[in-house]
């Protein structure tokens, strides 16, 4: 059920501690952690500690993907990167690359982002 932690969820387990990760962000309703597998000098994740699948289910929760979504603008402000720029990804299926089917904000910067994405 959406919200409700899942006990097979790699990022519920971050999300309740029970999964060790470099948090760099905390708030009541979400975690923000490094990617371990990073892509850009800044890559960290943003999720919401209540499980939802993908950001398409998320958005029946608006003020929780809001949260999602201003905490990766705080990540990047703590991180410096908002001058040059940086890019917020949600991934949705796993034809878009998602591998962890738990709603999660990609916040990637420092370095130059072509257009289109590869």
């Amino acid at each position: 059920m959406a919200g409700e932690p899942q006990a097979d969820c790699l990022f519920c387990k971050i999300a309740s501690g029970e999964v060790p990760a470099t948090v760099v962000r905390e708030t009541a309703t979400t975690v923000a952690f490094r990617d371990i597998n990073p892509q850009a000098p800044t890559h960290v994740l943003v999720i919401p500690r209540a499980h939802y699948p993908d950001a398409a289910s998320l958005a029946a929760e608006p003020a929780l993907l809001a949260d999602v979504i201003r905490e990766a603008g705080e990540v990047a402000a703590d991180e410096k990167v908002v001058a040059p720029g940086y890019r917020i990804v949600f991934n949705t299926g796993a034809g878009a690359g998602q591998t962890v089917f738990h709603a999660h904000a990609h916040l990637i910067g420092g370095r130059g982002l072509e257009w289109p994405p590869g």
